[in-house]
């Protein structure tokens, strides 16, 4: 990924935060010069290693799951909020329009775990994470041979995280007027997406200060 010194973010507390924040990524891999994509929840693990893993399931008719051997790189793309972005936001002249946008990229070989146990206990895991937010939560009770005849139709796996890489393209590069004009405006867009970015923008300016 190409990241400009601006925009490239390396604290690991921070793309992990944004990683457990947007779990739903694209997961890449080349199968036989071919690029197959899936698009699935994810979750972060640090407590396995150092640099951690990602945690998921694939159905198991999807044939990507067949490239999990273990050795060959795959991508995992979590994205963040993103916008176009007006000049007219801008104070200072010579502003052009652009998108911005906050993403991190994990890489890492995955390998299949087919054991009906840690499948459940993923599957539970992914149910409490996602249900913790709501009024009140789905317990996840099901019968013991339906949810056996449900965990026989996915396949778990793990991903060695390699290295992440992290770019919050958030106007870093222009007068700090221009920065709160944008933030400004994206705040005050009925959009709710550009809102959000409005909001993650002022969190990481917040950040550095």
């Amino acid at each position: 990924m190409y990241i400009p010194k601006a925009h490239h973010v390396t604290n690991r507390a921070i793309l992990d935060e944004f990683i457990t924040m947007n779990g739903f990524a694209t997961l890449i891999s080349t199968v036989d010069d071919s690029h197959v994509a899936t698009h699935l929840p994810l979750i972060l693990d640090r407590t396995e290693s150092a640099q951690g893993v990602l945690l998921g399931h694939v159905a198991r008719a999807n044939p990507h799951w067949r490239a999990f051997d273990g050795e060959r790189e795959a991508l995992a793309i979590f994205h963040g909020p993103h916008t176009y972005i007006s000049p007219s936001w801008c104070v200072t002249p010579l502003a052009l329009p652009t998108w911005n946008y906050a993403v991190v990229h994990v890489y890492g070989a995955p390998r299949v775990v087919d054991e009906e146990e840690w499948v459940s206990k993923l599957v539970d895991r992914l149910i409490a994470i996602h249900e913790a937010g709501m009024p009140e939560p789905w317990p996840g009770d099901l019968p013991t041979d339906f949810k056996a005849n449900l965990l026989q139709a996915i396949v778990g796996f793990v991903i060695e995280i390699e290295r992440v890489e992290g770019k919050f393209k958030l106007a870093q590069n222009r007068p700090l007027e221009d920065q709160l004009g944008i933030v400004r405006h994206l705040e005050a867009s009925p959009d709710p997406v550009a809102q959000a970015l409005g909001a993650f923008t002022k969190k990481q300016f917040d950040a550095e200060d």
